[in-house]
């Protein structure tokens, strides 16, 4: 049996993973006022209290898995920086190893969450898969052959920062023209922000009333309200986020792309426009490699399940 644990800044998720079922889910507190040390403290506490509640003795426990975010050094488990908690080169693997005396293994929490897609959730029936995650920027994770892919010391697969637009937008990665900054949900709220302000007849104006209260669904629900500038909206921002599907296609021409993020509780009210918008740009037909354009299935669980999956796959 393997735990799993999905690490983030306000909390860190553990679960055991049993036959493909998460047992024992836990949750503790995180923050960046904590030392590395007494974080990694709190992880191999968690650990342990998740083998606990899910009723198996820790001793059966083969390894840990964790998904954290930041450049990750996989091959020795080390955080090399993750910007929130001003971590820099933490050996978090070694941390909790000495703690728990399990074998510990370390992934970006984006590539653990397309390992949990990939493995237990959308993309099980497909041997390579592109995760993207759309949220405050756009994150992903790349499933060729079945296996994570993570490039030279796990620096790859940051597909957020491809330019789809040269000399475009300023990036906080400092480059312009970044995919995350025009397909994202906070892109999707800017352009949403902007229609409402040239157009105020919109029905857009009866979802938010103001424009601190635009989110990512604003411009969907007066899409099915049936407002036209909110099709406009959708549109802009399908067209964005196809051409990096289309980029990603050329390069990798993988089975299916899997959306993960809240936006992807849109379903087919985003799908049906993006795949229209996809396929007919496609380098080679669709017809020729089937290419499934879909909404991730394990929500929240993912990274849980990525995570520990990812251990298993290191053993």
């Amino acid at each position: 049996m393997i735990i799993g644990i999905d690490l983030g800044g306000m909390s860190a998720k553990g679960a055991v993973l049993k036959d493909g079922e998460l047992l024992g889910k836990t949750r503790v507190k995180t923050s960046a006022d904590r030392s590395a040390e007494e974080t990694a403290f709190e992880l191999s506490r968690l650990a342990m209290e998740v083998a606990e509640n899910a009723g198996v003795g820790f001793d059966k426990v083969q390894a840990i898995g964790i998904g954290s975010p930041g450049v990750i050094d996989s091959k020795t488990g080390t955080v090399v920086n993750w910007t929130n908690f001003n971590w820099k080169d933490v050996p978090l693997a070694k941390y909790i190893r000495e703690r728990t005396g399990k074998q510990v293994f370390v992934t970006n929490d984006a590539n653990a969450a397309a390992l949990g897609e990939a493995k237990y959730g959308a993309g099980k029936n497909y041997s390579d898969s592109v995760l993207i995650t759309i949220g405050t920027g756009v994150g992903g994770g790349i499933i060729l052959g079945g296996k994570l892919f993570e490039g030279f010391r796990s620096a790859g697969a940051e597909i957020g920062h491809m330019v789809i637009r040269q000399n475009g937008k300023l990036c906080s990665c400092g480059r312009r023209g970044c995919y995350e900054v025009y397909a994202s949900a906070r892109a999707l709220i800017e352009i949403t922000r902007e229609n409402m302000q040239a157009e105020l007849t919109s029905k857009m104006w009866e979802f938010a009333k103001t424009l601190d209260d635009v989110d990512g669904r604003t411009a969907f629900d007066a899409l099915r309200a049936g407002d036209e500038t909110a099709e406009k909206v959708i549109r802009e921002f399908v067209a964005n986020l196809g051409e990096g599907i289309l980029n990603l296609s050329a390069i990798l021409r993988p089975q299916a792309f899997i959306l993960g993020g809240g936006i992807s509780a849109e379903k087919e009210t985003l799908l049906k426009p993006l795949r229209d918008y996809v396929y007919p740009r496609l380098y080679v037909s669709e017809n020729y490699a089937p290419l499934d354009i879909r909404c991730a299935e394990l929500g929240n669980d993912a990274g849980l399940y990525g995570a520990a999956q990812y251990a298993y796959d290191c053993l």
